[in-house]
């Protein structure tokens, strides 16, 4: 039987895993790490891409030279959303890739919300209102400040997408990743002229062009294969963005499901059938990897908060774990803000950290630590809950990512989303996904007819001893203090843009 390739392009890291369709397991994995470019200005988050080809080739390898490299027929590509990988003619790099978190274009949306006539007709002509994260913000951001680099430009890809051209020297994009870019009408899937032309006209000519997600990005080049030790009759599917094959990954492909991911930056999503266009713009209507929507909040501080708050006091993660079950919930009124980084979800970029309650009783490292945590679960409760008001409700969500590794986090989710969560067996989700739709897209070219839940069935499975069921006090608790953070957070968005000018 066949083996596919997953791979996911991440912030921090690259990883691949073996898919074996035959025994449905996971027969091999590999990492490979890489850093933000350091001394950037406040706002500024890129990396050089050449870090994520250097990455991809060595988990590639390693994972091949585990196994029978003649059996592999597929790689899937999943990569942090929302990236800007600018290309010349030649499809060369012509400057470091702004980054989702990247938060420098506020004044770019502005302009570009101003320019399709306000946020609600942004929404009615789009479907997404502009945030700094997406990608077209910073294509203006290119024009505006760095005139000489985008006189160079003529190719416009995301990051998944550019490790698909750099394993087959095509430029291609499917609807899912391209969703969450703001220049494409995610109700029709087709690029939105109105965007484009807002942005600049010559822009048309710079996109790839559009295909669905069970589409094929093409076969691994020969140099490639020679590199790699495999086929060039290997092909690689369409991929997609992290959270979309993360949803494949945790068969969230159906309606029903919700997934939730606690990695440096947190999202929840789920499955439809239609587009979910949220009025205030809060949740994304991205379009999923398979053919699919996949409404989706998403917050900038989950793991970069509590790792940040590890380093802080020396410990590794079992002792910061003790610590934080050492304290009762709601940290004796402890009450953290996480936006370290500005937040996106809700639009605050110029968001920071503010801890509310300290006390001569509360001021230790363990209820820091009890504090943080919280902090960033109810961060990505506010998104939940705005998910519910649109129609999409939980019943139990399934997490994925570093924060789910953690049982005393998994419980703070459960009190604080007030239903189960359980971790999946193969928590690297994205990536089993990035496999997943290999072996579907593969499939579909011999038969339309096939179905991912073919692929997604007895491959994906939750790991019962995870399952957490909420603390009916604790939920109580819970919502009483997310109602102080959320006050919080309104009371003082003007005083982060007066303090945001003291550190320019």
């Amino acid at each position: 039987m066949s083996l596919y390739i997953g791979i996911d392009s991440g912030t921090q890291s690259t990883k691949a895993v073996v898919l074996d369709l035959k025994t449905r397991k996971v027969v091999a994995e590999a990492r490979a790490s890489y850093d933000l470019i350091q001394g950037l200005p406040a706002g500024h988050m890129e990396q050089h891409p050449a870090d994520w080809t250097a990455a991809l080739d060595i988990v590639i390898k390693a994972v091949v030279a585990k196994v029978d490299a003649k059996r592999v027929l597929g790689i899937g590509v999943s990569g942090q959303q929302h990236g800007f990988v600018p290309l010349d003619g030649s499809g060369a790099v012509i400057r470091p890739a702004k980054l989702w978190c990247d938060t420098s274009t506020t004044a770019e949306c502005e302009i570009l919300t101003r320019k399709l006539g306000g946020t609600k007709a942004a929404l009615r002509k789009v479907g997404l209102a502009f945030l700094p994260g997406f990608t077209a913000p910073k294509i203006l951001w290119l024009k505006r400040h760095e005139p000489a680099n985008f006189k160079k430009l003529r190719h416009v890809l995301l990051p998944h997408d550019y490790l698909n051209f750099y394993l087959t020297g095509n430029y291609f994009m499917e609807h899912g990743d391209a969703s969450g870019t703001a220049l494409m009408d995610v109700r029709k899937r087709t690029w939105s002229k109105a965007v484009i032309g807002a942005i600049d006209p010559r822009l048309a000519d710079w996109l790839p062009p559009l295909s669905s997600s069970d589409g094929i990005a093409g076969n691994l080049t020969a140099e490639m294969g020679a590199k790699y030790g495999l086929s060039t009759d290997v092909i690689i599917s369409a991929g997609g963005g992290d959270n979309m094959m993360g949803a494949i990954g945790t068969g969230n492909v159906k309606p029903g499901l919700v997934t939730a991911s606690f990695g440096t930056s947190g999202t929840i999503y789920a499955f439809a059938n239609q587009a979910v266009v949220d009025p205030r713009g809060e949740i994304a209507a991205f379009c999923s990897s398979t053919d699919g929507w996949l409404p989706l909040l998403c917050t900038m501080n989950v793991t970069t908060v509590t790792e940040q708050m590890r380093g802080l006091f020396g410990q590794d993660h079992k002792a910061f774990n003790a610590a934080v079950k050492s304290v009762p919930a709601g940290a004796n009124g402890l009450v953290f803000l996480p936006y370290i980084t500005g937040e996106r979800t809700p639009n605050v970029p110029d968001g920071s950290g503010v801890m509310l309650g300290l006390s001569a009783t509360n001021m230790t490292s363990a209820h820091l630590a009890r504090a943080s945590m919280e902090g960033v679960t109810m961060g990505m409760n506010y998104g939940l809950r705005r998910l519910a008001e649109l129609g999409v409700r939980a019943k139990e969500i399934r997490v994925t990512g570093g924060g789910a590794k953690s049982p005393v986090w998994r419980q703070i989710m459960a009190d604080v989303f007030g239903v189960p969560v359980v971790a999946m067996v193969e928590d690297e989700g994205a990536a089993l996904g990035g496999a997943i739709q290999a072996a579907w897209a593969l499939a579909r070219r011999n038969n339309a007819k096939s179905m991912i839940t073919r692929f997604t069935e007895g491959v994906v499975a939750v790991k019962e001893a995870t399952r957490c069921q909420p603390n009916s006090k604790n939920v109580e608790r819970y919502r009483a203090l997310q109602a102080v953070q959320d006050k919080m957070s309104l009371s003082v968005r003007e005083v982060f843009k007066a303090q945001r000018k003291l550190v320019e």
